[in-house]
């Protein structure tokens, strides 16, 4: 039960990841209403930001259907630079506390799934 639950929460932060992919390349080919959300009119530090998270979010979504043991890899390099982008550079990249909590809560939900799963399978084993 726990097992399939943990698949189920995987595959709705792998559409969640797609969402965020799909918004940075919005954003970088122009499409993003705004002055400067065009890859050519970005800032230096977002063009490096929005490139590799554009390329990264799709990756994880992948690896996180799949069920694939580097998915929630790849999303934890996503979720921490964005942590650090809105929370430690909130100057440079504005505040966003909604997408910090976010990516820390789906962080508590996975903790949780795992710690839940390794009990159940070292008490099975018992």
């Amino acid at each position: 039960m726990a097992e399939t639950a943990f698949a189920w929460f995987l595959r709705l932060v792998a559409v969640y990841c797609l969402f965020f992919g799909i918004l940075y390349w919005v954003r970088l080919i122009g499409i993003y209403p705004g002055t400067a959300w065009r890859f050519d009119l970005m800032p230096t530090h977002w063009q490096v930001a929005a490139s590799m998270l554009a390329v990264l979010f799709p990756f994880a979504a992948a690896g996180l259907w799949m069920l694939a043991s580097w998915g929630p890899v790849i999303w934890f390099l996503c979720a921490v630079t964005e942590i650090v982008m809105y929370a430690g550079f909130p100057e440079l990249f504005g505040h966003r506390p909604s997408t910090v909590a976010a990516h820390l809560l789906v962080a508590a939900i996975y903790i949780t799934f795992r710690i839940g799963i390794y009990w159940r399978k070292r008490r099975r084993s018992e």
